[in-house]
Order: C-alpha cells, then structure tokens, then sequence
C-alpha cells in the first residue's frame, strides 16, 4: 500500500516554524481527489446520496474561503491539474493551488480556528493524498550565486 499524506507532521511544522520566515508565505497545494468522498469521520457533514471527491472538496473550498479571508490569506490561483510533464509518469494531482497567508502565525491560526475546523472534514472526505510546500519569496535582485553553497 502507499502512503498518503494528509497531515502534516509535528517535525515538519518546527521545521516550517523554525526558518523564522518574515512576510507572507504561499503554500502549493497539490491534491488527489477520491473517486467518491467518504464522510464516515464526518457523517455530520455529508449530504444525502453520493458525493464525489470533487463536489465534497469544491465545497471545503466555498466553505473555507471565509476563514481563509478573515485571516488575511487569500486562493491566488486554483487550477485542474494532470500528468506532471517533467517528473514520475504515473504520478498526477487533480487540483493545484496556490493560497497565500500573511505570515506562517496567521497560517497557524487560519488552521487552528475552531469554526474552521468543524467543516475541514469536507477536505479529510474529498482527498485521497496531497503535498503542502510552503514557499518563502525570493526578490528577483537578491538573487545571487552562492558558490555552490545551499541553504537546504
């Protein structure tokens, strides 16, 4: 069986939190949906009949948006993914998307926000795995070569 993320980990968040990154972050987003959404974590938020993957994650998406605004982040771009056409052939993401927070505390406490939490389970319903990167802006005139030296 693979492994599907879905979460991330104690670790990578003292990571994320530990570069001390100032100003805003965008997170990529990459998504795989289900075929059909399973709500049997959140039977209090699946509507009768069938959902598929995608109506139960458009709909995180419309029931996010709100909390995502109020603080301070805003969807950038959401796009219907496929095939990568540099990388794994047989690897694909139905949805990418680019959201950006005013900073990883306001990121934080986007995803902390109790009346958040209690529609998030449309996302844990729709997805069958994803990938979070959050990017740290790079100005164009500081870049600089770094004599083979990284910052990883």
């Amino acid at each position: 069986m693979t492994t599907s993320y879905l979460y991330p980990t104690f670790e990578a968040g003292k990571h994320l939190f530990s570069k001390n990154i100032k100003g805003s972050i965008v997170n990529l987003n990459l998504i795989k949906l289900k075929k059909e959404a399973d709500y049997s974590s959140h039977p209090e938020l699946k509507s009768s009949g069938i959902t598929s993957g995608w109506d139960a994650y458009c709909r995180y998406i419309q029931e996010t948006e709100p909390f995502l605004t109020a603080s301070g982040g805003e969807i950038l771009f959401i796009g219907k993914g496929d095939h990568f056409l540099i990388g794994p052939e047989k690897e694909y993401w139905d949805i990418c998307m680019l959201i950006r927070q005013k900073s990883v505390g306001d990121f934080l406490n986007f995803e902390q926000n109790e009346e958040y939490m209690k529609i998030a389970g449309h996302r844990t319903a729709a997805i069958e795995d994803s990938r979070l990167l959050p990017l740290e802006e790079i100005l164009l005139q500081s870049i600089k070569p770094n004599n083979g030296n990284s910052n990883h």
